[in-house]
């Protein structure tokens, strides 16, 4: 049967190495007790062969690219329901899962930030996370503080999930081979049901402290200072990437009066 012909503004690179497919899928660990699993952007089935051999769980496949959705249903014995032909990022999850559910992907560079952003959303129903994202942005959610990598994402993906880097992928193994390498992490949901400050502000206070990096937070939160705190304390001399996601729900806190 005629492959599946990578299209570049979908983002997509196919990976052809069965090992570290097969890698990729043992990284889910049932953690959470989910029964059901969304692989996001199949392309042609090199993750879901091996998903589908798991009876742990229920796979289902969603996939922008029509192309790819009609060889999926050619190829493997899956359900017309369960080979979904839409956007991702635009969907209603809820109406696919009204219960706990696992996400993995080699994900498309492009959109990779914006999946977690729509897993953060549905935190409460994904308590695992495998995906491939480009190496840098893997490393970057994954990071921790004082690490230069460090950033806006990592803070905000790790005050609900913890993120373990698990190995890296270089580029002659898809098709076409991407510019840069990859790497895989594994996201679990922590034990936080709500954080120990409105999450909003943390929003706010984390997205300012990152947005002047090479400042101190004393400059960069100068602009928010809602709660008239003195910015003398010893905690407004550093800069935003020493701080640990802790240190960031006692700063929302200080800087709201809560």
């Amino acid at each position: 049967m005629e492959k599946v012909k990578a299209k570049k503004h979908l983002g997509q690179h196919f990976l052809n190495d069965q090992q570290i497919a097969k890698d990729i899928v043992d990284g889910l660990t049932l953690y959470g007790d989910y029964k059901e699993v969304l692989e996001i952007g199949p392309g042609m089935g090199v993750l879901t062969q091996f998903l589908l051999q798991n009876t742990n769980y229920h796979t289902r496949v969603v996939d922008i690219d029509g192309e790819s959705i009609e060889y999926l249903k050619k190829v493997f014995p899956l359900k017309d329901a369960d080979v979904i032909h839409a956007d991702f990022l635009k969907a209603n999850l809820s109406e696919w899962y009204p219960d706990k559910f696992a996400i993995i992907g080699n994900f498309p560079y492009n959109i990779s930030t914006e999946i977690l952003f729509k897993v953060l959303d549905h935190r409460e129903q994904i308590p695992e996370v495998v995906g491939m994202f480009q190496k840098e942005v893997a490393e970057r959610f994954a990071a921790k503080h004082g690490n230069k990598t460090y950033g806006i994402t990592s803070v905000l993906l790790q005050a609900y999930y913890d993120i373990e880097y698990l190995f890296t992928v270089h580029e002659n193994v898809f098709t076409p081979p991407p510019k840069v390498k990859s790497g895989v992490i594994r996201l679990k949901r922590n034990s936080r049901d709500t954080l120990p400050c409105n999450e909003k502000d943390f929003f706010k206070v984390v997205k300012a402290g990152f947005g002047m990096r090479r400042k101190t937070l004393r400059n960069a939160l100068k602009a928010i200072n809602v709660h008239n705190i003195s910015m003398d304390l010893p905690i407004f001399d550093k800069r935003a990437e020493q701080l640990s996601v802790e240190d960031f729900f006692m700063l929302t806190n200080m800087m709201t009066g809560k």
